[in-house]
């Protein structure tokens, strides 16, 4: 058994840089990893090929789960590579904005490559990844990145300081085209002919962190908020909590993030004012 945590990848900054020709969207964003919040990929090397699924949130999936697809596209582009059963432990919500199905391709794909030590360097797994989504490359990364282009394009980032975060989602129910809607709404301008590419920049601690990602935000977030009005209660909870040093949208949304300096008072706090929601404290 082969067993890969799928963390939930949080924005920190989120900038849109225009539209293509093409429709897509070209981005510049900071992505971090959440500590303690994921689902968890077990690969059984051998066994019947096929993919199952429990956990809280398990049923809320619909169509094709992202897995099976991660499995067609590995025998596809390399029939000798040994797969078999994957078994996935949902506890991240679906279409939350922290990349959960993405974060289950990104734990597979690595899952595969320990499970064929002698055909892993005939497969290009990066460009498998962005075959399969924008944030399906940094989710296998599995580390701290500036992203760029659709999201092919990355830089990590291991000195990137760590922060204490509650992540929040309200479980209120998004369509499944809700990234789709955001972007619609957000209505971005026609990508520049050339797009000045700058070295990341790596704060020198978390509080220069904080104010970076003050100054960038999130493009998507009034998007978002528009199409979705619970954001904005989401927020404004966060952001009314004691200690709440920052406030943001991760991805489209709808989940939230707030940077404390005692991330489990906070949490703790808000689950009392809010039982009904999702609330996560973790590091980032």
């Amino acid at each position: 058994m082969i067993r890969e945590p799928a963390r939930a990848k949080v924005n920190l900054t989120l900038r849109i840089l225009g539209r293509r020709p093409d429709g897509y969207h070209e981005i510049d964003s900071l992505i971090a990893f959440a500590e303690n919040a994921y689902d968890t990929v077990t690969l059984d090397p051998g066994s019947p090929v096929g993919v199952t699924v429990n956990g809280p949130f398990s049923d809320s999936i619909v169509g094709d789960n992202i897995a099976a697809m991660t499995l067609r596209r590995l025998a596809e582009i390399e029939p000798r590579l040994r797969l078999g059963a994957i078994h996935i432990e949902k506890r991240l919500p679906i279409a939350a904005g922290i990349g959960g199905g993405s974060a289950n391709a990104g734990a597979l794909l690595r899952a595969v490559a320990v499970a064929n030590p002698d055909h892993s360097g005939s497969v290009d797994w990066l460009a498998i990844a962005a075959s399969l989504g924008a944030d399906v490359p940094v989710c296998f990364s599995h580390v701290a990145c500036r992203v760029t282009g659709l999201g092919e394009i990355l830089e990590p980032l291991p000195q990137l300081p760590s922060l204490a975060a509650v992540l929040v989602n309200s479980l209120d129910v998004v369509p499944a085209d809700k990234t789709a809607q955001v972007f619609r709404l957000l209505e971005a301008a026609p990508l520049p002919a050339s797009i000045p590419r700058t070295p990341p920049t790596v704060p020198a601690n978390n509080r220069a962190l904080v104010e970076m990602m003050s100054q960038v935000g999130n493009d998507l977030e009034p998007a978002a908020r528009k199409a979705f009005p619970v954001i904005a209660r989401v927020l404004d909870a966060l952001r009314d909590t004691e200690g709440c040093r920052f406030a943001a949208m991760s991805g489209a949304g709808p989940t939230c993030f707030g940077v404390f300096e005692d991330c489990d008072d906070a949490a703790a706090s808000l689950a009392s004012r809010h039982p009904g929601w999702w609330i996560k404290p973790t590091r980032l």
